[in-house]
């Protein structure tokens, strides 16, 4: 079942809302399920949920205290059940994973999980009933039990520091990206290009040969977005309008009629009102506006924008299970990596004030350190 596996682990805690992490020591979660495997987290990512949940914004399933963190890991198998369902019997001691958030003990019955399209019989990761890793349940700071249907197998050549910000962000812009429905040569917008999201979103967008605007509004993000190496126009939404910038696709375009200026798809990160706006100006009439962000009191949408441009508006979040190893097998083919900062576990806390700082890439809490 186990590979010397401790009883103790040192874990990264939230005690309560808006306060420091506590480094304790905890048991080592158990195996519970014969679809459960024990993973040893190498590399875990700080995501912009993480904040949210921090500052008691996660709503309506806030956790039980103390609650450990981190939603986006990978890490080794150490551990499996006595007796395996097929999914767990996949992943062996010593294989290497990826871990999202959502899918853990999902109920196996309601509309989502009998959906046949499902990657595994009774499972969804869309299920209501399902908890999610470092959100609802515990997560990635530093041993997990998660639910073999829901992780990926990383190719020998991705290291786990790189792996880990593929399993939220990555897999969240992947899935944002596909669901523009463009096709190579179409142009794509993405506001708050120099965040987590963002700028591993340009680099996915430029494999797949799409034609890229990167809006963004603070000096940091701007210049990593911009060091990237993409052919991505980047602009800085403080100093350029909207219609500015259409005007000038509209010129490379060589497009007259201004109704058929601008992107054919734009993707949301930030959380703000004047984002959302902004974005939405630069699609052309019929344009897609493919929202990710989730402000705690949502976005104003102009009837304006969907009556007379028939603009559409729709949400995404993490895709299933396949477009999560679709992801990763993309990145590793296309060299897609996130710009990291690392740290060691003991010095989340040190990551977290970073985070705050706002300047772009990802944080990653690197296990070796």
């Amino acid at each position: 079942m186990s590979n010397k596996v401790p009883e103790q682990m040192k874990a990264q805690v939230l005690e309560a809302y808006n306060k420091p992490y506590t480094l304790t020591d905890l048991p080592v979660p158990e195996i519970s399920s014969d679809d459960d495997i024990l993973v040893k987290v190498d590399a875990a990512g700080y995501c912009h949920t993480d904040a949210v949940l921090a500052a008691g914004q996660m709503k309506p399933n806030p956790p039980a205290f103390p609650h450990i963190g981190s939603h986006e890991f990978a890490g080794t198998v150490v551990a499996v059940p006595k007796t395996p369902s097929a999914a767990a019997k996949s992943y062996p001691v010593g294989t290497r994973v990826g871990v999202p958030r959502r899918g853990y003990h999902v109920c196996g019955t309601c509309f989502e999980c009998r959906d046949p399209n499902n990657d595994y019989e009774g499972f969804s990761n869309f299920c209501g009933k399902g908890l999610s890793n470092g959100l609802s349940k515990h997560g990635g700071f530093e041993y997990a039990v998660v639910d073999a249907r829901q992780v990926a197998l990383l190719p020998a050549s991705m290291s786990a520091v790189d792996a880990a910000p593929l399993m939220c962000a990555g897999v969240t812009i992947y899935r944002a990206l596909k669901r523009c429905r463009l096709s190579s040569g179409q142009r794509v917008g993405i506001v708050g290009a120099g965040g987590g999201l963002g700028h591993l979103g340009l680099q996915f967008a430029e494999a797949m040969g799409l034609r890229i605007t990167g809006v963004d509004a603070a000096d940091g993000p701007l210049q990593l977005a911009k060091s990237l190496g993409t052919k991505a126009t980047i602009v800085d939404a403080r100093s350029t309008p909207a219609g500015d910038v259409v005007k000038e696709i509209g010129k490379a375009d060589g497009v007259q009629d201004p109704a058929n200026m601008g992107l054919d798809a734009v993707i949301i990160l930030p959380e703000s009102q004047a984002s959302f706006d902004y974005g939405c100006k630069l699609l052309k009439n019929h344009g897609l506006c493919v929202v990710v962000s989730f402000p705690e009191n949502g976005f104003n949408v102009s009837a304006r924008d969907l009556v007379f441009r028939d603009i559409s508006v729709v949400g995404t979040l993490l895709g299933n299970n396949s477009d999560l190893q679709e992801m990763v097998s993309f990145a590793s083919k296309h060299n897609v990596k996130a710009v990291s900062k690392t740290f060691a576990l003991k010095q989340l806390n040190d990551l977290v004030d970073e985070y705050n700082k706002g300047g772009g890439g990802k944080l990653v809490v690197d296990m070796a350190i």
